[in-house]
């Protein structure tokens, strides 16, 4: 199935508080139903008030963390999506809280992926970050923060690793 058919007519919540990216991501995002926040206070009031399929959050700007917390505590999958806030500690603390992905704005034209394989995985129950490290490979983030960018926090990525191996091992002896 495509991206683009995993996603239609899905509703959609998107929080930014760059109007530009707003208007970018409807246009993009066009097949869904997209409902817009510029705002933590209405991001929060939409979550808070409506169901949604997948938010997509600014972690800058209108506190995305928070808003992560809100939407996990509904079963929302959640996106991260960063310009500011691009750097090791924030993927950790990312993947740590409970998103399905961490996406650069450098990389919004892939919106669509990043969002039809947040809902496969939790349609199948699957690991999300399994996919989106074959979307977006260390490689890429090597290129931004350099080699050794797994160094920091080495036990985290060690652990992170293996929780993806014992669940697709996991997939295949079912």
């Amino acid at each position: 199935m495509s991206e683009t058919n995993m996603i239609k007519g899905k509703k959609v919540l998107v929080v930014d508080d760059e109007q530009d990216i707003l208007e970018v991501l409807e246009e993009l995002l066009d097949m869904c139903h997209v409902t817009t926040a510029s705002t933590f206070d209405q991001a929060k009031t939409l979550l808070e008030t409506q169901d949604f399929d997948i938010a997509v959050l600014d972690i800058m700007g209108v506190d995305g963390y928070s808003l992560l917390e809100i939407a996990n505590n509904k079963k929302i999958p959640a996106i991260m999506l960063t310009a500011h806030a691009f750097s090791a500690d924030n993927l950790v603390k990312t993947i740590r809280e409970g998103a399905y992905a961490y996406v650069p704005k450098e990389e919004i034209s892939r919106i669509t992926e990043f969002l039809s394989d947040a809902l496969t995985a939790k349609k199948k129950g699957q690991n999300p970050w399994q996919v989106w490290e074959e979307r977006l490979p260390s490689s890429y983030f090597e290129k931004r923060w350099g080699a050794a960018w797994k160094n920091s926090d080495r036990d985290f990525w060690n652990k992170f690793r293996e929780s993806i191996k014992t669940r697709d091992s996991k997939k295949r002896e079912v």
